[in-house]
């Protein structure tokens, strides 16, 4: 399935990216959201993932799941001290083109943003994979000037556009990065994965081509929007090599968050009883396991940046769904 999701949205980006310069020139012309709005947005983005309840094993409005140094108030510290950083860089990226250089520029700002973060979590990796994903979908759309406007097929070619350019900046090297030895690069050698450099590389999707439909149907289906957001984070579950469930406890925790959210998905999602007994045994096997899906956190978080793109109003604020 993962495979089958990146060839789609390689195809479509390669149609997308051919038309970028055109394009961007298009957008100049309209009302383009401000580097301060993308981080706004950004930011509402993170919280709202962490806000999110119930969640397997992850920090939620019930409290810490697997991890013992983070919490929802943590959470929401990282993610608004995150804001400055988010309108670095879209500042930095407004009317560039994908390159080396803008890379290394945006990854500087990145790991600027990392020490921020970790002065505001007390050395809390709560939100390092997020600076990379959202942020560089703040790029992309700050690059491609996504302008307030309501959503339809224009607004999501906006948001697909993002996931091009914001693709195009992560194939760049970063020339100045430090040797990498994150726990994340570890696993990417070991179970040979590719991680959200990959994802990142190839297009987001499974924020683009997943977490986004997933989301779509659910709402069509008339699900409260929890429960929506619930399992579009389930259907990401389902196919991603989350690197965050091997770090803490290999292909067996991978195997149980995929498996299981798969459970949950085929029992009618976490809206039926019997979705939600699914749901319950995934929680319990993964915290058993001190596992949590924090790969698939942040690409929902980056699927509600995408969605907050996709249904932006004139009026600057984002439609209103009962959570």
């Amino acid at each position: 399935m993962a495979a089958e999701v990146t060839a789609t949205v390689v195809r479509r980006g390669a149609g997308v990216v051919g038309a970028a310069g055109t394009r961007c020139v298009e957008h100049a012309a309209r009302h383009a959201l401000s580097d301060a709005q993308l981080a706004r947005l950004a930011v509402e983005s993170l919280i709202e993932e962490a806000e999110l309840t119930p969640k397997p094993a992850l920090v939620d409005g019930r409290g810490s799941g697997a991890h013992r140094d983070l919490d929802l108030p943590t959470m929401r510290r990282s993610a608004r001290a995150l804001e400055s950083t988010f309108e670095a860089l879209a500042r930095a990226s407004r009317q560039r083109t994908p390159s080396a250089t803008l890379r290394s520029e945006l990854a500087l700002i990145g790991r600027a943003g990392e020490q921020a973060m970790m002065r505001a979590t007390d050395g809390s990796n709560a939100h390092r994979g997020a600076i990379w994903i959202t942020g560089l979908l703040v790029a992309g759309a700050a690059m491609n000037g996504v302008a307030r406007r309501g959503a339809g097929h224009q607004a999501f070619a906006d948001a697909a556009l993002a996931c091009s350019l914001g693709a195009q900046i992560a194939c760049f090297p970063d020339r100045f990065a430090p040797p990498a030895d994150s726990n994340g690069e570890r696993v990417r050698q070991r179970y040979q994965v590719g991680g959200a450099r990959r994802e990142a590389q190839d297009g987001f999707p499974h924020a683009l081509n997943v977490g986004l439909p997933a989301l779509a149907q659910a709402r069509e289906r008339g699900i409260g929007e929890s429960a929506a957001r619930v399992d579009a984070l389930l259907a990401i579950m389902a196919s991603l090599d989350d690197t965050c469930l091997l770090h803490r406890a290999g292909l067996a925790g991978l195997h149980a968050g995929q498996q299981g959210a798969c459970r949950v998905l085929a029992a009618g999602g976490s809206s039926t009883a019997a979705g939600r007994a699914a749901f319950a045994a995934l929680d319990r096997a993964l915290v058993a396991l001190n596992a949590s899906p924090g790969g698939a956190a942040d690409l929902l978080a980056a699927t509600l940046f995408l969605d907050k793109l996709s249904r932006h109003d004139f009026t600057g604020s984002t439609a209103s769904w009962n959570i």
